[in-house]
């Protein structure tokens, strides 16, 4: 084998290796999240789906039963249920739709963002430390490699969601 080839398919096993890396490491990330987002809901008395449609709703605002239970990937019984949970705690408040007075939005109670804010500190604060570690560009690739990540873990669940 001449070199140029052996030079070719080691550099295609460094390459595997390093994107099994990243991958390995994808899952780590997530799997600490989870525990995060378990220990934050513990804290709070929520369960992880309430968690998860409360940050679905502050992030991406106001937003009707049906478009939410669509994005966390809920069945609207099961998301009636949350909300009703969410409701009960003091978390979300249902509004008329000011635009369609049949439908009706939830939103977040702005003072308890400021409790899972306060809990998520700690994380905040460590990553802030992370990229204080890395230049513009480096920041501007990571950035770029997440927000494609996230576009290949949605188009993954899309297709699921189809099967």
């Amino acid at each position: 084998m001449d070199s140029t080839l052996s030079g070719a398919a080691s550099t295609a096993r460094r390459r595997r290796r390093l994107t099994n890396h990243i991958k390995e490491h994808v899952r780590d990330l997530h799997a600490q999240l989870t525990l995060l987002n378990h220990q934050i809901g513990a804290h709070l008395d929520l369960r992880d789906a309430d968690l998860e449609c409360l940050d679905l709703i502050s992030r991406h605002g106001p937003m009707g039963p049906t478009a939410l239970a669509r994005r966390a990937g809920l069945h609207p019984a099961t998301l009636t249920g949350v909300l009703d949970r969410l409701e009960r705690g003091g978390w979300v408040v249902r509004t008329p739709n000011p635009s369609d007075r049949r439908a009706i939005l939830v939103q977040v109670i702005k003072e308890k963002e400021a409790e899972i804010g306060y809990l998520l500190s700690g994380l905040s604060h460590a990553m802030d430390g992370v990229c204080a570690d890395y230049d513009d560009d480096a920041l501007t690739t990571i950035a770029d490699f997440l927000q494609r990540s996230t576009e290949a873990g949605r188009t993954a669940t899309d297709e699921l969601t189809k099967s």
